[in-house]
């Protein structure tokens, strides 16, 4: 816990204009970011005397060990800028709202040639015109259902629209009349980007002009005797108007406009929001937030405009927002959003008629929100607060472990050897401090070594940065750290990529916005284990790979585990990291020192977490093996090609329908396939003939030798979960895989 007074900057260094401070810990991570009209005024606050501080207060600032700022010309600059840091850095003090679910969109892709609708979440895409959110998927398949009979849009995914434009036949929809067939060739695409259109004209509440429209048309059809016409759209109608009825109308005039409300308690806070659009409530969504800091209604309701609005542009901000308390000062936050917006917005307060009953509701809801929230919530804190304190008494630590580590090794008989950490912080899963290595110090099966060469670089990381920084000044820290770029036998130590959402160490994204699972490529790029700064981003707050020590590490074994991963410790001069391991068979819990384990009751809480902590590094860790063993079964003498991209590969594997063909055509056929030049052609040639021909194929259910059969890669086969396994390997794995 630091004194505040250590920090303090000295009289006149802080400047009286506006700005945004950023409070730092000990690890230099950002933990507080805040704005402010006058810095000055600002921060003196924060240095007053303790007991007159707010309980939450007092907590950051001696959690923090340094504040900085940065002066801005204008509050509305400072409100921006607070807003990105605030996303950039998710400082733990920080009013964050926890959404507790992905909403539901209604989407229309007017960026494709043939417009869809579909359901979508998460982050908007730029071409797509959204409504909503609604509260659940099925709400908006009844009303699409509904719309369909008028405005038959494509509904299809990309894979059956193009099975049915080459079959020339339409899906179920398109015989029922629910879709216009653009696939077939029903109509063109200008027509059914029309169709699309008026969709959303009618979703974006323009529905009385287009009703009276089908109204006169109808009449039109009447008078002229066309009977079954006239019938169509009076269906018609009836579909738009039990589809309009979903939604009733709360607020006159076509009204758009977006209510916030919030509840809250000295704890917590709920905030929900209604969409309104054209007069009819479009939309509904909730969030959570745990009061960190001493906080007023009117800040909460500024945070939440900013996470309500801060992605969004143009029509996706309404032209009237209506809130319980006004942001101070509420200018600048009103020029934020007209900005956003383009056009003028008014931030207000409902004071009588239609808006304030509305408002009653929305109240309403965030104060069922707050109440079910805290229902849940309370068994939830209670369950995991027991877990750690009971592991604090099993280990005999002197506090209960908020940042909990795991390490798992994987491989297959030796084979594609690699390693997972994961991250629990107070009993939750942190995925994005997921770590993933390769095996580089030896070749072979040896789990206690393995176990050893990883804990090892991932504290000499961890010792790396605090030299970096200046934080460790014990004597012998020159020799613990005199290895700190190279591990015995690999040159370098590499860590070799991230869970989802992260990044891996030279800063490329992982490809999928999932968790890393088999077929995911796991972005190996390396990154040495040196001071330098690649991995740390240096003084800007963000997670710095390896930065932050854990208050216990858990390592998948018994005792030759944890005792190598003790000894990697001590051989960093580490001392004040509490280290155990799970072992599988009985569940017994291993400590360097003790010669018989700890057994914990099988109902304890504790064992329980311990137990999730294990098995989420163990999962980690296997998919991260299989992801590499298939990359590696599906590896061919083409990936040797420099230059060579997957594109043309596929290229040249479909022109000449197998590797064993383009291995004897000449450079000049080569040269025949698309995007294959002279000299490209010479260095495929070249390739394939210092390449070993595959090995032939082997069905290892008959012992049948399939000659005929030719891949791009070395022989493979498929056990029954669908997993690469190489020619002749046993059918039963079981005992064979880690």
């Amino acid at each position: 816990m630091a004194d505040p007074s250590s920090y303090r900057p000295k009289p006149g260094q802080i400047p009286d204009s506006p700005g945004v401070y950023r409070f730092r810990d000990e690890h230099r991570r950002v933990i507080y970011v805040g704005k402010a009209k006058s810095l000055r005024q600002r921060l003196a606050n924060y240095f007053q005397d303790l007991a007159s501080l707010h309980p939450r207060t007092r907590t950051m600032v001696t959690t923090a060990a340094s504040v900085e700022w940065t002066v801005v010309s204008t509050e509305v600059e400072a409100l921006q800028l607070e807003y990105s840091w605030i996303k950039e850095y998710d400082p733990r003090f920080n009013v964050k709202y926890r959404d507790d679910k992905s909403y539901p969109y209604l989407a229309v892709t007017m960026n494709e040639e043939f417009p869809r609708v579909q359901v979508m979440r998460g982050h908007k895409k730029k071409g797509v015109r959204y409504f909503g959110p609604y509260g659940h998927a099925w709400a908006i398949r009844d009303t699409v259902d509904l719309l369909l009979r008028v405005f038959p849009v494509r509904t299809c995914s990309a894979g059956v629209f193009k099975n049915a434009t080459r079959t020339g036949r339409p899906c179920l929809l398109g015989y029922i009349g629910k879709c216009s067939a653009p696939c077939v060739g029903r109509i063109p695409a200008e027509e059914h980007r029309e169709l699309a259109e008026e969709f959303c004209e009618f979703m974006a509440g323009r529905t009385g002009t287009y009703l009276r429209r089908l109204e006169h048309q109808m009449m039109e059809a009447a008078e002229e005797m066309e009977y079954e016409r006239a019938a169509r759209l009076r269906d018609d109608i009836e579909a738009l108007k039990k589809a309009m009825e979903k939604n009733a109308v709360v607020l006159a005039d076509a009204t758009d406009a977006d209510l916030i409300a919030v509840a809250e308690d000295e704890l917590e806070a709920a905030v929900q929001i209604f969409h309104v659009r054209g007069g009819r409530v479009r939309g509904q969504r909730g969030w959570v937030t745990d009061k960190v800091e001493e906080v007023t209604t009117g800040a909460l309701v500024e945070h939440a405009l900013q996470q309500l609005y801060g992605e969004e542009t143009g029509d996706a901000v309404p032209k009237e927002v209506l809130v319980p308390a006004l942001p101070e000062p509420v200018e600048p936050v009103q020029e934020w959003l007209t900005g956003r917006r383009g056009s003028n917005v008014s931030l207000r307060i409902p004071q009588r008629g239609d808006k304030k009953a509305l408002m009653e509701t929305v109240q309403r809801n965030a104060l069922q929100a707050l109440a079910l929230h805290k229902t849940k919530r309370a068994s939830d804190l209670t369950t995991r607060s027991r877990a750690l304190e009971e592991i604090a008494d099993a280990l005999d630590l002197d506090s209960a472990p908020l940042r909990i580590e795991c390490y798992d090794i994987s491989h297959l008989q030796g084979d594609d050897v690699v390693a997972s950490m994961v991250v629990f912080e107070d009993g939750l899963q942190r995925k994005g401090e997921y770590r993933r290595f390769q095996i580089k110090g030896f070749a072979g099966q040896d789990d206690v070594r393995s176990m050893h060469e990883v804990i090892t670089r991932r504290f000499r990381r961890y010792l790396a940065d605090k030299e970096r920084t200046g934080e460790w000044v014990e004597d012998d820290a020159e020799t613990t750290l005199t290895a700190a770029g190279t591990f015995p036998g690999t040159g370098t130590g590499i860590e070799d990529g991230t869970d989802t959402g992260t990044r891996t160490s030279t800063g490329t994204s992982t490809e999928n916005g999932t968790d890393a699972e088999p077929g995911t490529e796991p972005g190996t790029e390396p990154d040495t284990e040196t001071g330098s700064v690649n991995g740390f981003k240096d003084e800007d707050g963000r997670p710095k790979k390896f930065a932050y020590p854990p208050q216990l590490v858990v390592v998948d074994g018994g005792r030759p585990q944890v005792a190598a991963a003790k000894r990697a410790l001590d051989e960093l001069g580490i001392d004040d990291i509490a280290v155990c391991g799970l072992a599988k068979r009985l569940e017994e819990v291993w400590l360097p020192e003790d010669d018989d384990p700890v057994v914990l009751p099988r109902s304890s809480e504790g064992l329980y977490l311990l137990q999730r902590v294990r098995d989420e590094a163990h999962r980690f860790a296997i998919t991260y093996q299989r992801t590499k063993r298939a990359k590696r079964f599906r590896s061919g003498p083409l990936d040797e090609v420099p230059g060579l991209g997957e594109t043309r590969k596929q290229a040249l594997i479909k022109h000449f329908g197998s590797v064993k063909k383009l291995r004897s055509a000449t450079i000049e056929q080569i040269q025949e396939v698309p995007g294959i030049g002279r000299k490209t052609a010479e260095t495929i040639a070249a390739a394939l003939a210092q390449a070993a021909p595959a090995a032939p194929a082997v069905n290892t259910a008959t012992g049948e030798i399939m000659d005929d059969r030719e891949d791009e890669a070395p022989e493979t086969t498929a056990d029954a979960s669908g997993e690469p396994v190489p020619a002749g390997a046993p059918d039963d794995r079981r005992g064979q895989e880690r």
